[in-house]
C-alpha cells in the first residue's frame, strides 16, 4: 500500500474541491498587500503636517517597505516551500496585521518607519506564497486563468490605493489608511486558517541560511541604489558604494548557489529558454509601466491640475481594463489560442502602443491618455499572466514558492528601475530646457514670475515626458519581442525533443 501523499493537480484532475474559493482567499490577502503599495502616496501632505516629517522620513516611510519587501522576496518564497505554504501565508498575515496597527498609532516619524518595515516583512511572504498556493490547488489546464485573475488583483490594488487613500483622508485622520487593513486582515486569516491547505516541498531540503543572508542584502543594496541614484546622483559616492555592494554580494551569492547541492535558487533554471525569455520580458515589462505611469500621474497633477483622487480616478481605466479582461477568462483564451510566445508579443505590442499613445497625445486632452491607458490595461491583461505563467511553468511544482519570488523581485527591479531611468531622462530633458529649474517643476512653477513663464515650464516638462514614455515605449516592445523570441526557440526545442521519443 502506497504512503505517498496526495500528489499535485496531476493526481486531481479537478484540482482542489474548493479552489476558486481559496483563489478569492489569497487574493484578498493580496489586494492588502497592493493597497498599501500605493495607498501611503496620498497621504503624503497630512504625514508632513501632523507628524512633522521631513522630506527624508517620507522617503524612508515609502523605501523601508519596499526595501524590506523586495529584500526578501526571495528568502520568503524558500520558507514557503521548505516550511509550508499555508503556514507562512499566515505568517504574513498576522506580521502584517501587527505592522498595520503600530504604524495606525504611531506617534512619530520613526515609530512609522520601523513599522513600515515591519509590514514589508509580512508583504514579502503573502506576494509569495499567494501565487504558490494558487500553483498548487488547481490543475495545469486551469493555471492561466487563475493566474490571469491574480494578475488582475494586482492591477485593482494598483488603480484602488490612491482612490480608497483619498476617500478615507476625507473622513479620518492618516492612521486610518493602516488599521483599515485589520478586518481584511483579520476575515483573512480565517479563511485561510479554514480553506487553504497545506503544500510544501517533499524533499526536505537543507535550510540554505547564507544564501537567504547574501540574496537578501544583495537585493536590498541593488533595490537601495536604484532608488537612491535620482535623488543623490548615479556617480555619487553614496550610489556608486550600494551598487558595489550589491554586486559584490549577488556575485557571492551565484557563486554560492553553484556550489551546494540543497541551493535556494538552482542556477540551473537559467539555462532553460522559457525561463530566460520570461524573465528577460518580465523586467522590460515592468521598466516600461512602472515608470511611465509614475510619470504620468506627475503629468496629471503638476501640469494639469488634477488632485491626488482625480489623477488617481483618471489612471482606473487601465485597471478596470485589465480586471475585466482577466475576470471574464478573455485574456486566459486568447493565450491558450495564440500561445505564450504570441501573446507575449501582441500584450506588449498594445502596451507600447499605449505608452505612444501617451507620449504624443497626452498634451492635448485627456482623450489620448484615456486611449493609451485602455491599450497598456489590455495588453496588460494578456501579457502580464503569460509572463507569469512562463516563469511558473518553467519551474518544478516543489519550487512555487521560489518561483512566485523571482516573479515578485522581477517586478521589484523593473519597476524600481524604471522610475528612476525614466524619471532621470525626464529630469534631463526638462533642465535642459529650463536650465534655471534644476529638475524640480514643483520649485520652478512656484518661482515663475508669469504665466507665460509657468507656460514654458509646463511645456518643458511636457517634452521631457513625452521624450521619457517613448523610451518606456521601446523597453516595453523590445521586452516582448526578446521574450517572444526566446520562448518561441524553447517551444521548437521542446517539439524536437518530444518528436523522436
Amino acid at each position: 500500500m502506497s504512503t505517498t501523499p496526495p500528489g499535485p493537480p496531476e493526481d486531481q484532475p479537478q484540482g482542489h474541491p474548493r479552489r476558486w474559493l481559496i483563489l478569492g482567499v489569497i487574493c484578498l490577502a493580496q489586494l492588502t498587500v497592493l493597497l498599501d503599495n500605493t495607498v501611503l502616496n496620498v497621504a503624503i501632505p497630512s504625514l508632513t503636517w501632523e507628524l512633522g516629517a521631513a522630506t527624508s522620513d517620507i522617503q524612508w516611510m515609502i523605501n523601508a517597505y519596499s526595501l524590506v519587501q523586495s529584500g526578501l522576496l526571495l528568502t520568503a518564497g524558500s520558507a514557503a516551500d521548505r516550511y509550508g505554504r499555508k503556514k507562512m501565508l499566515i505568517a504574513g498575515l498576522v506580521l502584517f496585521g501587527i505592522g498595520s496597527v503600530v504604524a495606525g498609532l504611531a506617534d512619530s516619524t520613526g515609530q512609522l518607519i520601523a513599522a513600515r518595515a515591519g509590514m514589508g516583512v509580512g508583504g514579502a511572504l503573502l506576494l509569495t506564497t499567494t501565487l504558490a498556493v494558487a500553483m498548487q490547488v488547481f490543475t495545469p489546464a486551469e493555471h492561466p486563468k487563475a493566474i490571469g485573475i491574480w494578475s488582475a488583483v494586482n492591477a485593482l490594488g494598483f488603480a484602488a490605493g490612491p482612490l480608497l487613500g483619498g476617500l478615507i483622508l476625507n473622513h479620518f485622520w492618516w492612521g486610518a489608511i493602516f488599521l483599515i487593513n485589520l478586518p481584511v486582515v483579520a476575515l483573512g486569516l480565517a479563511a485561510v486558517v479554514a480553506l487553504v491547505p497545506e503544500s510544501k516541498s517533499p524533499r526536505g531540503d537543507r535550510p540554505d541560511l547564507l544564501g537567504a543572508l547574501l540574496s537578501t542584502i544583495g537585493m536590498t543594496a541593488l533595490v537601495y541604489a536604484i532608488i537612491s541614484g535620482p535623488e543623490h546622483g548615479w556617480t555619487s559616492g553614496r550610489v556608486l558604494a550600494t551598487d558595489a555592494v550589491a554586486v559584490l554580494v549577488l556575485a557571492a551569492f551565484a557563486y554560492w548557489e553553484s556550489r551546494i547541492p540543497y541551493p535556494m535558487l538552482d542556477l540551473h533554471f537559467f539555462r532553460d529558454r522559457r525561463f530566460t525569455g520570461a524573465v528577460a520580458g518580465a523586467v522590460l515589462i515592468t521598466f516600461g509601466m512602472g515608470g511611465a505611469l509614475f510619470l504620468l500621474t506627475q503629468h496629471l497633477q503638476f501640469v494639469l491640475g488634477y488632485g491626488p483622487l482625480e489623477a488617481g480616478l483618471r489612471t482606473a481605466p487601465l485597471a478596470l481594463a485589465v480586471v475585466a479582461l482577466n475576470f471574464s477568462g478573455l485574456s486566459a483564451k486568447w493565450t491558450a489560442r495564440l500561445g505564450t510566445p504570441v501573446s507575449i508579443a501582441l500584450g506588449m505590442t498594445l502596451m507600447s502602443a499605449g505608452l505612444v499613445s501617451i507620449a504624443m497625445l497626452a498634451a492635448h486632452g485627456y482623450g489620448g491618455t484615456l486611449l493609451g491607458l485602455l491599450l497598456i490595461g489590455a495588453g496588460a491583461a494578456v501579457a502580464n499572466p503569460a509572463m507569469a505563467h512562463a516563469i511558473m511553468s518553467a519551474i518544478p511544482p516543489e519550487k512555487a514558492g521560489v518561483g512566485a519570488g523571482i516573479n515578485g523581485t522581477l517586478a521589484e527591479f523593473g519597476n524600481g528601475l524604471g522610475v528612476a531611468v525614466l524619471g532621470a531622462i525626464l529630469n534631463s530633458r526638462f533642465a535642459a530646457l529650463i536650465p534655471v529649474a534644476a529638475a524640480s517643476l514643483p520649485a520652478a512653477l512656484a518661482s515663475a514670475g508669469s504665466e507665460e513663464e509657468r507656460g514654458r515650464i509646463t511645456d518643458a516638462f511636457s517634452s521631457g515626458l513625452e521624450t521619457s514614455q517613448l523610451v518606456g515605449a521601446a523597453a516595453v516592445l523590445l521586452g516582448g519581442l526578446l521574450a517572444a523570441a526566446l520562448l518561441r526557440r524553447a517551444e521548437r526545442a521542446d517539439s524536437a525533443v518530444a518528436v523522436p521519443a
